[in-house]
C-alpha cells in the first residue's frame, strides 16, 4: 500500500511540476494594424503575412483599420482597392485565414464608421458593422488556421450584439479586445451615430471592468488590452506632465493644448482600475500609425505614471512591419516588445 501511495504521490508531483513549467514558459504573439491601405501596401502586407507564417507565435492580432479610408479613396481611387464593399471584406477575411496561427481582430474606424463618405457606392456604417460582426467573429473561437477558444461579450444577454469584444487566456495571462475606434469613437456626427457610440461605450466600459475583475479572480500574471483607437492619453495628463511634454513646442508660460474627446471615459476607467491592480498591463493599439512604447497613463492619486502600465502602438501605413510581444513569466516586467522590420518593406535603403 505504501508503494502505491508513493507512486501516486510521485505521479501527482510530476503532473504539477509539468503544469508549473508550462506556466513559466515564455511565448510570443504578433501585433499588426492599419494595413493594408494602398495597392502598394497590399504587396508589403503579403510580405508581413509571410513573415508571420514563418515565425512561431501563439497568435496574431490585427489592431484594426484593415482597409483604406473612404475619404482619401474618393480623391484618388486608383491608389487603393475600393474599401467598404463586399469584395474587399472577403479579400481581407481570406488574408486573415491564410495565417497558420490563431488570428484576432478588433475593428477600426476605416473598417465601418468612416465608410459613409464613399462616393462610388452607398455605404451604411451601421449595416457594415453588423456584417463585420457576423463575418469576423464566430461564437467562441478566433479566426486563423489554428483557432483558439475565446469568450465573446455577446455571451452575456445584456450585451448580445457585441461579438467583437473577446477574452481569452494563454500561459496565465488574460487577453481582452475592446471595440474603441479612431475618429472620436464615432461620436459627434449624427444622432444615429451618437446612439451607436453610447451603447458601444457602455459595453466597452463594462467589458474593461470585467477584465480587471477576472484578472484578479484568476490571479492572472498580467493583462493585455487590445483596441484600435489611440485614446489620447496626453489630453488627461496632469499639468506638470503636459508642460514637460510641450515645453519644446510652445513658449514658456503659455497654456498647453487641451481638448475634450469621446475617449475620456475610457481613460478614467483605466486609471481607476489600475489604482487597484498591481500586475503588468499592456495596452496595445494603432490608429495614429506611430510606433512607440511608453507609460502614458497617470494615477489620479499620485499624479505619477503607473509603472505597471505600458502602451504600445504598432506600425501603420505607410510603414508595413510588425511588433513581436514576448510574454515571459520569469521576467518581472512580464512583457517585452520588439519591432520586427520586414527587410523587403524598408524604404530608406532603396
Amino acid at each position: 500500500m505504501a508503494r502505491i501511495f508513493c507512486a501516486i504521490a510521485f505521479a501527482l508531483l510530476a503532473v504539477l511540476g509539468s503544469r508549473v513549467e508550462a506556466q513559466q514558459s515564455a511565448f510570443d504573439f504578433a501585433l499588426i494594424g492599419d494595413m493594408p491601405y494602398t495597392k502598394v501596401q497590399e504587396q508589403e502586407y503579403q510580405r508581413v503575412l509571410a513573415a508571420l507564417n514563418a515565425t512561431d507565435l501563439a497568435f496574431v492580432a490585427h489592431i484594426g483599420d484593415f482597409q483604406f479610408d473612404a475619404t482619401p479613396f474618393n480623391r484618388n481611387p486608383k491608389i487603393a482597392s475600393m474599401p467598404c464593399v463586399d469584395e474587399n471584406y472577403k479579400a481581407i477575411f481570406d488574408s486573415f485565414q491564410s495565417i497558420r496561427h490563431a488570428f484576432i481582430l478588433t475593428p477600426g474606424d476605416n473598417d465601418w464608421s468612416d465608410c459613409w463618405p464613399l462616393a462610388a457606392k452607398k455605404a451604411d456604417p451601421i449595416e457594415l458593422l453588423a456584417n463585420i460582426r457576423k463575418m469576423f467573429y464566430p461564437e467562441g473561437k478566433s479566426l486563423g488556421q489554428k483557432p483558439i477558444a475565446v469568450l465573446n461579450q455577446s455571451s452575456d444577454p445584456a450585451f448580445a450584439k457585441f461579438r467583437e469584444n473577446l477574452r481569452w487566456s494563454i500561459g496565465g495571462v488574460l487577453f481582452v479586445t475592446v471595440h474603441i475606434v479612431g475618429e472620436n469613437d464615432n461620436f459627434g456626427r449624427t444622432p444615429e451615430m451618437d446612439a451607436e457610440h453610447l451603447e458601444r461605450k457602455a459595453a466597452n466600459i463594462a467589458w474593461l471592468k470585467h477584465a480587471f475583475a477576472e484578472a484578479k479572480k484568476t490571479n492572472s500574471l498580467g493583462l493585455v488590452i487590445l483596441t484600435q483607437a489611440n485614446p489620447g492619453f496626453e489630453t488627461v495628463w496632469p499639468e506638470s506632465a503636459k508642460t514637460r511634454y510641450f515645453l519644446r513646442f510652445i513658449p514658456r508660460g503659455q497654456p498647453v493644448p487641451s481638448r475634450a474627446t469621446a475617449f475620456g471615459d475610457y481613460l478614467q476607467t483605466l486609471a481607476e482600475e489600475l489604482e487597484g491592480y498591481d500586475r503588468p498591463v499592456a495596452f496595445l493599439h494603432g490608429d495614429t500609425h506611430l510606433f512607440r512604447i511608453d507609460k502614458p497613463l497617470y494615477s489620479l492619486k499620485t499624479k505619477r505614471s503607473f509603472e505597471n502600465f505600458t502602451r504600445v502602438e504598432t506600425f501603420g501605413w505607410p510603414d508595413t512591419h510588425w511588433v513581436r510581444v514576448t510574454v515571459d513569466p520569469k521576467d518581472p516586467q512580464l512583457f517585452r516588445f520588439k519591432p520586427e522590420i520586414v527587410p523587403a518593406n524598408v524604404v530608406n535603403r532603396r
